[in-house]
């Protein structure tokens, strides 16, 4: 029998991909093993030859990217959904969030401070110049942050207090779409894993400290809270689709307000994340690799499609 093969696909991290194929071939189950991802051409068409993909690079290789989507209609399980994933921005996010009843920040989205490429003034015709910032302002207040709709890891992230404040630093972010969002100044601050869209991991994270000391905080949830989070970061997942995210959570006057939870490919090396944290992520996602190779069906869609898109064809509301 060929066995089942399951590949990761990744680019600098080291600790996590090697631990994850280490973790899957030492369970020993007969006919599956775990290798990383090996890529000699792309014919349209032709399959993988992998049944399982975890994704952990394709978010900034867009030949990577299009490798996945081939491989997933000849019938890889692709983690994450690379349709979807291709499709999804932080601002989506928050809008759906309003709609399935999470707490999130208030937050607008802005047009790109230059004009994107190709264009000049004539392609900007239905967009009012200048936007109501009153009221924009009004809506979020200040302090408030600014970062990019699509991406992550702290990057062009700025924190204003004012409008003028605004303007400046608005005015360096180029042709980066922006938000703009309320400052949700919390008591308590958690990052969650999410595997599987049913395994879940609360971390006490402060991001206020430096980076090599964020999972070292000095709060931890009640049974109540870790419960209510829980349900939240699932319900969050689950209307995604994501089977590898991270979710954040703000908590303010004792309600959780999601951050950010657009992370399908979370940070988890061991540096990072810390040891129990890293042997978690490491243990579950071989766990749920091994599950989905062993559901694996030749020839049919082995993808995760959340329950905006079931809910999108079914023509069904909210």
């Amino acid at each position: 029998m060929t066995p089942k093969k399951i590949g990761i696909l990744f680019g600098k991290e080291r600790s996590f991909p090697m631990a994850f194929i280490e973790a899957i071939n030492r369970k020993n189950i007969s006919g599956i093993v775990a290798e990383p991802v090996r890529i000699d051409k792309v014919v349209q068409g032709e399959p993988s030859g992998y049944d399982v993909i975890i994704d952990r690079i394709s978010q900034d290789v867009p030949f990577y990217r299009a490798y996945l989507k081939n491989a997933a209609l000849c019938g890889t399980a692709v983690i994450n959904n690379p349709f979807w994933w291709s499709a999804d921005e932080k601002f989506f996010n928050n809008c759906l969030a309003t709609r399935i009843g999470v707490p999130v920040p208030k937050t607008v989205i802005l047009p790109s401070r230059e004009l994107p490429p190709d264009t000049s003034d004539q392609s900007f015709q239905n967009l009012a110049y200048p936007l109501d910032w009153g009221s924009i302002f009004n809506y979020t207040g200040f302090p408030a942050y600014m970062k990019p709709f699509a991406g992550g890891g702290w990057k062009n992230v700025y924190k204003l207090h004012n409008a003028e404040e605004f303007y400046q630093k608005h005015g360096e972010t180029g042709q980066l779409v922006m938000l703009l969002q309320e400052e949700i100044i919390f008591s308590e601050y958690y990052r969650c894993y999410c595997i599987g869209g049913k395994y879940v991991r609360i971390m006490s994270y402060e991001p206020r400290n430096p980076h090599h000391l964020r999972y070292h905080a000095d709060f931890a949830p009640s049974a109540e809270r870790l419960q209510q989070m829980t349900e939240i970061v699932l319900r969050i997942n689950a209307w995604l689709g994501y089977d590898f995210n991270t979710v954040e959570l703000a908590v303010r006057d004792g309600i959780p307000y999601a951050i950010d939870f657009c992370n399908p490919a979370p940070d988890a090396e061991r540096t990072s994340v810390g040891e129990d944290n890293f042997n978690w992520v490491v243990e579950t996602a071989a766990d749920y690799a091994i599950e989905r190779a062993i559901a694996h069906q030749d020839g049919t869609d082995n993808l995760t499609w959340g329950e905006y898109l079931k809910h999108g064809v079914q023509h069904r509301h909210f």
